[in-house]
């Protein structure tokens, strides 16, 4: 094993990559296969939800609040002082300063399950309509399967897409393995490789979305994450390395 390819960014933190270099010699690259871009004005006006009848909204990502305010602000809706936000983590919580004044009447947030978005609503804010800024995860489907359960009155919109990549210019079959997290990974390879055959390129997979990706792609998987033992990719990488040797 001497070439890894992972389909995102690099990452502020290479340190558990290069420590991966170190001990075994791997070199680890990075390309994401595919990028977040929010869907225009026109592109949303296809799936019939009229932002303005909503009375809170969840975010999962920095992607959707940006694309959120864009949207709105192209449909010239002036999101109200009132609005009610409820987002997944802390930190995509924080993210909303850069919209709005930041006011923790207005703000909730989980520990990134739908599950505590649910028990974040409770009876107190259950007369809202809520709007679900939905995109493709699992997470977001089940959110919406909560809410239904619940009897909490929403409704989920897509507001970002997935982009593709060239992938023309690398050749994966350079590589010993790949690493793949979302379905538009897979998608964007065989949108630059119509033909993509997997010989003897071995797969790893992160995240439970993705698996079912690749393997009705008629793909094989190498290497599954994560684990208890293995949180990360870097973690997961390291394992399967040791155990190569």
């Amino acid at each position: 094993m001497k070439r890894i390819l992972i389909s995102q960014n690099t990452p502020s933190n290479l340190a558990p990559y290069n420590t991966l270099n170190e001990k075994y010699g791997v070199e680890i690259e990075f390309f994401p296969f595919y990028k977040i871009e929010p869907l225009s004005s026109m592109e949303f006006r296809t799936q019939h939800v009229n932002i303005a009848d909503y009375t809170a909204v969840t975010f999962s990502s920095r992607f959707a609040i940006d694309a959120y305010f864009k949207l709105a602000e192209e449909l010239r809706f002036k999101v109200p002082e009132t609005m009610k936000y409820f987002c997944s983590t802390e930190l995509v919580a924080m993210y909303l300063q850069k919209h709005i004044v930041f006011r923790k009447r207005k703000i909730f947030f989980g520990d990134g399950s739908p599950e505590s978005i649910i028990t974040l609503i409770g009876s107190k804010h259950k007369g809202e309509k809520f709007l679900i800024t939905s995109t493709e995860s699992s997470a977001s489907r089940l959110m919406a399967t909560l809410m239904e359960q619940a009897g909490i009155d929403h409704a989920a919109a897509n507001f970002v897409k997935p982009v593709y990549q060239d992938l023309t210019g690398i050749d994966l079959h350079a590589y010993d393995m790949v690493v793949l997290y979302n379905k538009s990974d897979v998608e964007s390879v065989y949108a630059s490789y119509p033909d993509f055959v997997q010989g003897s390129l071995k797969i790893a997979s992160y995240g439970k979305g993705v698996v079912k990706a690749i393997t009705e792609a008629g793909l094989s998987i190498e290497l599954q994450a994560p684990t208890p033992e293995a949180p990360s990719v870097a973690k997961a990488l390291d394992i399967y390395l040791s155990k190569a040797l």
